[in-house]
């Protein structure tokens, strides 16, 4: 019998894998968490596929997603970022991946992680949705308006409550797997 999976994710290979083995599976490694804040902040206003396809020219022009070594990033860096076809060109979103990098980095110092820092906003326990179609998923949420103003307040940039409730979805602070896809969540 075939798996049951969320709509969205069935018209492509890459999907099914992210779905199947990625989305909605808590994450609470900084290193993964960094990852994926870059690469939420760069899906802003584009499809998710054109990220996952680029995923790993991402991986590799900036360094692997360490964010030490992204927060001390020259113009150099970027320039050559600007060249890299292997990533999406915006030189907004590049320079957010680095002010992003130490914003994380000053978290880091004060909750000792950034995990603690954003799991904290769910009390460290995924929020489990029950929505029975993508109509009812919502875009953003009272929670991912809340996490991006004390982003923004920190000094995050790209990070509306869009791309934050993308955020969330993607790591696991919530989960919006549709109640009949076989990733659906009764409780944790």
């Amino acid at each position: 019998m075939a798996k049951v999976r969320c709509d969205w994710c069935n018209n492509s290979e890459i999907y099914v894998k992210y779905h199947d083995e990625e989305w909605g599976e808590p994450i609470i490694e900084d290193h993964k968490l960094f990852e994926m804040i870059v690469l939420e902040s760069f899906q802003a206003g584009l499809n998710w596929l054109t990220i996952l396809k680029k995923r790993e020219g991402f991986r590799t022009a900036f360094d692997n997603f360490d964010y030490q070594v992204i927060s001390n990033y020259s113009e150099e860096k970027i320039l050559e970022l600007l060249q890299n076809k292997d990533i999406i060109r915006h030189r907004g979103k590049i320079e957010a991946a680095i002010n992003n990098a130490n914003a994380f980095i000053k978290i880091q110092n004060e909750f000792n992680s950034f995990s603690k820092y954003i799991w904290g906003f769910v009390a460290h326990t995924p929020k489990i949705n029950s929505y029975t179609s993508l109509d009812q998923v919502p875009a953003q949420s009272q929670l991912s308006i809340a996490i991006s103003k004390d982003l923004k307040k920190r000094g995050f940039k790209f990070l509306g409550p869009t791309t934050v409730y993308a955020f969330m979805q993607a790591v696991g602070l919530v989960n919006d797997h549709l109640t009949y896809c076989f990733k659906h969540k009764k409780s944790v």
